[in-house]
């Protein structure tokens, strides 16, 4: 049988867990293997730890990441995730988050290669987010918390040293941006007042998802004076509406974030996502005489001849497509502070489950642990 020291045929694995951690850090930072911050030296025995809670074949690909189509192994993914900093119990959410960007319609090559800043945004739904202590709450989408932080690292890292987004040769990000260090985040199921996102798209409620988009960083939307569900919305519509991102000329799918207080109120009067969602489609739109006339001619009436070929310069441009492309979330703490994150555009967000080998759905880490 094949060792894991056999297969981990890298020059790491002289490392050992005494060795110096800022030599360690240095020969990865030097080889190109890191985000630029000081990693954890993926040793045999951490990487054995760390796929502790892997029954899957070490050396079997799950998925091949744009563009270099590297073979994501979970051998590799745990390397990866050790120099996030992952604990073990984290591994089967980085592997489901990276098996779902290798969906075609996520288009990961787009993503990765694209001068646009946008990044894989993770959330994650059901009891594996309490258990392993994600954040849904304050700051849920900044830093503190060392499952979000390591999780979405831990993708990125994956993403440039298998995948081969590295800036400047396979990521060309004109300018970037600085959720390519992490963007992760449970959403906030006990204080959303409608069905959480993993319930919309099928799933039970108590199965564990792992939902990524491709995203721009988030858009804050500061409405502390309405008391009206409709108040809120007429703000949320505002800022939607915008002409430099691409989820106008896309059929795409970006998200509203909701705070729980703006998620509150508007429930409060009886407003379902499909009623917000209605309502931004025929609000959050920008007349076409607002755009830059070559975008005009280039993007929306090439793209949706349809809708624009003829139209005048007062027709509304809408945002998204339909209403139901519009993903709404809740995540966040109190505060009356709600987002909106546009997308790349040429892209769909995909939900996966975590399963046990059998098809059943995971409910607990502990029926994920690799046995002798």
């Amino acid at each position: 049988m094949t060792t894991i020291a056999q297969l981990l045929a890298a020059p790491l694995a002289s490392f050992h867990t005494e060795d110096d951690a800022e030599q360690a850090s240095a020969y990865c930072y030097e080889r190109g293997w890191t985000d630029g911050l000081p990693v954890v030296a993926p040793t045999i025995e951490r990487v054995e730890r760390m796929l502790s809670y892997c029954q899957r074949p070490l050396d079997e690909p799950i998925a091949k990441l744009a563009p270099r189509y590297g073979e994501a192994t979970p051998l590799r993914i745990a390397a990866n995730a050790v120099m996030a900093g992952c604990r073990p119990e984290y591994l089967p959410i980085v592997m489901a988050a990276l098996e779902a960007m290798a969906e075609e319609p996520f288009n990961l090559y787009g993503i990765q290669a694209t001068t646009h800043s946008c990044a894989p945004l993770i959330v994650v739904n059901g009891p594996i987010a309490k258990e392993l202590g994600m954040n849904s709450g304050h700051s849920a989408l900044g830093a503190g918390n060392l499952a979000n932080a390591t999780i979405g690292r831990a993708v990125r890292l994956c993403l440039v040293n298998i995948g081969g987004a590295i800036p400047g040769v396979g990521d060309m990000a004109t300018y970037g941006t600085p959720t390519k260090f992490t963007y992760c985040a449970a959403e906030n199921e006990d204080a959303n007042p409608w069905e959480p996102l993993h319930v919309e798209r099928g799933f039970p409620r108590n199965a564990s998802t792992v939902t990524v988009a491709a995203c721009e960083g988030p858009h804050n939307i500061n409405d502390h004076e309405s008391k009206t569900a409709e108040g809120i919305l007429k703000t949320v519509a505002g800022t939607v509406a915008t002409t430099g991102q691409n989820n106008a000329h896309h059929a795409s799918d970006p998200f509203i974030v909701f705070g729980p207080e703006h998620a509150a109120t508007i429930a409060a009067e009886g407003l379902s996502k499909q009623d917000i969602r209605r309502y931004l489609y025929a609000n959050a739109h920008i007349a076409l005489g607002r755009f830059a006339s070559e975008n005009i001619e280039r993007r929306l009436r090439s793209k949706f001849p349809e809708r624009y070929l003829d139209a005048g310069p007062d027709t509304p441009v809408t945002m998204v497509q339909r209403p139901e492309d519009l993903n709404i979330v809740v995540i966040g703490g109190a505060g009356k502070h709600s987002a909106y994150i546009p997308t790349f555009g040429g892209t769909r967000s995909i939900t996966r489950a975590l399963k046990r080998a059998d098809g059943a759905y995971v409910r607990t880490m502990n029926e994920l642990r690799r046995r002798p």
